[in-house]
């Protein structure tokens, strides 16, 4: 009996370290700082594997690009609002079945190392 290979790849973007004006205090207006991004990618990754073809992949370089894109040329109030905007732009690509961010924001407590917000989006497989 023939062993089934599971199509469901997941692709996970970590640590992405981007410079960004968040939050809704004065100080964090006036300067961009530091967030972390980590990203979690599922998709059908069957066609892929069978014809080892980035073109029948989700280009985890572009998804790359297309969230330090959108991260620098905006500025939010919320960390939702990020998660929301950076999202869209991953599931773009209409194979992405499910999506999920999680956004640290290092120096945003002073008693804490991080706060971090989590979002996702899809159906996981």
């Amino acid at each position: 009996m023939k062993k089934r290979v599971s199509s469901t790849a997941v692709i996970q973007i970590r640590d992405l370290a981007l410079k960004a004006v968040i939050g809704i205090e004065t100080r964090e207006r006036e300067e961009a700082q530091e967030v972390l991004i980590n990203l979690t990618i599922e998709y059908n990754a069957l066609e892929a594997a069978r014809s080892d073809d980035i073109k029948d992949a989700v280009d985890y370089k572009a998804v790359e690009q297309a969230v330090v894109d959108l991260v620098g040329s905006s500025r939010f109030n919320l960390v939702e609002r990020m998660a929301a905007e950076i999202l869209k732009v991953v599931t773009v690509d209409p194979r992405v079945d499910f999506a999920s961010v999680t956004i640290d924001k290092p120096q945003a407590l002073s008693r804490s190392r991080s706060v971090a917000l989590t979002m996702s989006i899809g159906t996981r497989k």
